[in-house]
């Protein structure tokens, strides 16, 4: 039998794709179960042209729920004039909070560098112009996102599931964007992306579960969902010297000031 999470009022799971099995297969039960774990908002994911409008069919369909919107760099080749002037249009939804996920992926290389590159910087472009927040997905290509980053105004944003070392946490923290934190810090060979989270300032951090995906520990190797951003949270305050419940509060602040995100309200 899994063990049931904590309940820790106030947490707010910015990196989900509820699109995804087994949650869209019980999306009230999922709710439900993020509700009594204190999750009071979610931000789904959608990161292919053909997951936008769904996403914000969701969003819509559930008040606690909101989108984000993009082109995973995986699908960099997608990023197209036509694909990207709707998903500009897209973005003018008001239950879209972010643009992206975007970013720049070296690890799998399953778009080429110069696509990953050039999407990226388009993303950033939409993030300026529609005034929300860029979600960043950086693996193995913190340097050549830095470049991408520096390489024009600045915009407000997050490194999603942020899995880097402290020299690399820095490098982020120093341009503005905020970190995000998900189960993978809870992992037995976190060591150095457990020494960023402790240097992580309280004003600049996020969490989320980045659901199905990256169960964090105790429930690792199980299809992910939000209410398991709890065990996050609660590990996380540990290592960080706080309780679970400052945490939480101190990363709705964060998640609220730069997604716009309304305070709690009823389940739904």
């Amino acid at each position: 039998m899994l063990p049931a999470p904590p309940t820790i009022p106030g947490l707010i799971d910015t990196h989900c794709h509820l699109d995804y099995p087994p949650m869209i297969d019980d999306l009230a039960g999922t709710l439900a179960r993020a509700a009594a774990a204190g999750v009071e908002r979610l931000v789904h994911v959608g990161c292919t042209p053909a997951a936008w409008a769904p996403a914000i069919a969701i969003a819509t369909a559930h008040d606690r729920v909101h989108a984000a919107l993009g082109i995973h760099p995986h699908d960099a080749q997608l990023a197209d004039d036509v694909t990207l002037a709707e998903l500009a249009r897209h973005l003018d939804h008001p239950r879209v909070v972010a643009v992206g996920e975007t970013g720049l992926d070296y690890f799998y290389d399953r778009s080429p560098r110069d696509q990953q590159q050039r999407a990226l910087a388009r993303h950033l472009e939409l993030a300026r112009q529609s005034s929300k927040p860029v979600v960043l997905h950086i693996r193995d290509a913190h340097a050549d996102a830095w470049a991408e980053v520096d390489a024009q105004p600045p915009v407000a944003g997050i490194v999603h599931c942020f899995t880097g070392n402290p020299d690399e946490a820095r490098g982020w923290l120093d341009r503005g964007y905020f970190l995000s934190f998900s189960g993978i810090v809870t992992f037995p060979n976190a060591g150095p992306l457990r020494e960023a989270a402790r240097i992580c300032p309280a004003d600049r951090i996020l969490l989320e579960t980045d659901a199905p995906y990256l169960a964090p520990v105790p429930v690792r190797g199980r299809k992910n969902e939000p209410a398991y951003v709890a065990f996050t949270c609660a590990q996380l305050a540990g290592l960080r010297g706080v309780t679970p419940g400052q945490l939480a509060q101190a990363a709705n602040a964060n998640a609220r000031a730069l997604l716009r995100l309304p305070a709690a309200s009823p389940a739904g």
